[in-house]
């Protein structure tokens, strides 16, 4: 299944020419799923050719301008193209109130139903769970409660080897061999070995997001082992103690969490409007994790299987 994540904005609360406000677009399979709406997301999305009226689900992590200014002219623009099918929002206490009080003062009946439900920014939560994936909360560090998301594919079944299979093998037998299960008849006499007749599933590929949070090794045994980590990098070393005072990161201080979960690859963003190039960012985080990347906008990373952390990855579009 094609599990990807497109990268619209990455620059922080003041704009800059070249860096847009937050926002990710998170795909799988044919399902599409934003994760924060900084102002003007809806253009980054007609930019890079995506059909807003095709989100299944908005994840905002918390309210900061930054993060979610760009939320209402999104659903505005939905409900004028006509939009009648569900939207999931998930987002911290006081994100409905918000939504409620613009629509009531603009008088702004919408045509679709919003299903809106409160993240829990203190302890990790299952929040939804999609037929393929589940999503959990990543408590974070931050000024005010924030959140962050672990997408967390769920384990696929073997594969049955074709060369293997023949007219003769009862179906519910193929179905148990997926599920890992050695055939017996009555007498107890194995007829079909799993070894021998499937391969082993690939490991479940894994998103953490983690938005605006100062170092806190907390998140840790949340996110160990994810196949892509989003960490913000706010500043650089040089300003590691005024990162810390505003609730931020540092490019080494990302990097420095992904080598200590284990993750297969990183990516930063949210870079402060005072850098105006981002290349030192990757040298100072690839010093401490050398699969750093930059969250480039326009670019979309593959979220693949990760034999062992750290291992190369194929080149994204």
């Amino acid at each position: 299944m094609p599990f990807s994540v497109l990268i619209l904005g990455a620059g922080s609360a003041t704009p800059t020419f070249n860096r847009h406000p937050s926002s990710q677009l998170l795909t799988y399979e044919s399902d599409h799923f934003l994760i924060d709406c900084g102002e003007g997301t809806q253009f980054r999305l007609l930019d890079y050719k995506v059909r807003p009226g095709r989100l299944k689900g908005i994840f905002i992590s918390h309210l900061h301008g930054d993060h979610y200014f760009g939320l209402i002219g999104l659903l505005s623009s939905l409900n004028l193209g006509g939009r009648t099918d569900d939207l999931l929002l998930f987002g911290p206490q006081g994100l409905d109130e918000v939504l409620t009080l613009q629509f009531k003062y603009s008088q702004t009946p919408l045509q679709f139903r919003i299903i809106f439900t409160q993240t829990n920014t203190t302890t990790s939560t299952l929040l939804y769970e999609h037929p393929c994936f589940t999503v959990f909360t990543i408590p974070l560090s931050h000024r005010i409660p924030c959140a962050g998301f672990l997408f967390q594919e769920k384990p696929h079944k073997r594969k049955l080897i074709k060369e293997k299979i023949t007219d003769g093998i009862p179906f519910d037998y193929l179905r148990q061999l997926k599920n890992g299960e050695d055939i017996y008849d009555e007498g107890g006499n194995l007829l079909y070995c799993v070894a021998e007749y499937t391969l082993p599933a690939p490991p479940p590929r894994s998103y953490a997001y983690c938005s605006d949070t100062r170092y806190d090794e907390a998140i840790i045994p949340i996110i160990r082992g994810a196949s892509l980590l989003y960490h913000e990098a706010t500043f650089q070393n040089d300003l590691a103690h005024q990162a810390s005072a505003r609730f931020h990161a540092t490019a080494s201080e990302a990097a420095t969490i992904a080598k200590k979960a284990n993750v297969g690859k990183l990516l930063i963003g949210h870079f402060s409007s005072r850098y105006k190039e981002v290349d030192s960012f990757l040298t100072e985080a690839q010093a401490v994790f050398p699969n750093s990347h930059i969250a480039e906008e326009g670019t979309t990373f593959n979220i693949l299987s990760v034999p062992s952390a750290g291992a190369s990855l194929p080149p994204d579009t």
